[in-house]
């Protein structure tokens, strides 16, 4: 049991980091790429600033963003190993979940929807990463299986 939480969680961390590391290219060589530090500065402040307290400055704000979504990222890709399904199948669910919310619900939950939705290329882009997230999770997840199985 203890093994397959751990499995689980390291196959999380494996997506939420490869979701992050794309994130990051795209934001350095790509004319309109998806924003989601931006987007998740903005939830952030908007969450602190509904508490009454002042959100911190610039480059904090980015390092508290950055860990909190690496950390929520890998708790929702460590998911891939709570179906009785293949992982590469729940992974590449979650990530297309994951991707089309992050396309579809800034505008509703009042943030900025350009920075997931400026361009078809963003929108793109955007499932993309969170697609990829998900799916490095269930390939990790299979791989470790495979690992305690010999």
């Amino acid at each position: 049991m203890i093994m397959k939480a751990t499995s689980s969680l390291i196959s999380g961390l494996t997506g939420a980091v490869a979701l992050t590391l794309l994130h990051q290219l795209f934001k350095k060589t790509v004319k309109h790429p998806p924003r989601m530090d931006k987007l998740g500065e903005q939830a952030l402040q908007k969450i602190i600033r509904s508490t009454g307290h002042t959100a911190p400055a610039k480059e904090e704000l980015f390092q508290v963003t950055m860990a909190g979504d690496i950390a929520g990222n890998a708790m929702y890709y460590s998911m891939v190993g709570a179906l009785p399904v293949n992982p590469l199948i729940t992974g590449a669910s979650l990530g297309l979940a994951a991707g089309l919310g992050a396309v579809l619900l800034p505008e509703p939950l009042g943030l900025n929807e350009e920075y997931s939705n400026r361009t078809t290329t963003t929108q793109l882009l955007t499932v993309g990463i969170y697609l990829t997230g998900g799916i490095v999770a269930g390939l990790v997840l299979n791989q470790l299986r495979k690992k305690t199985r010999s």
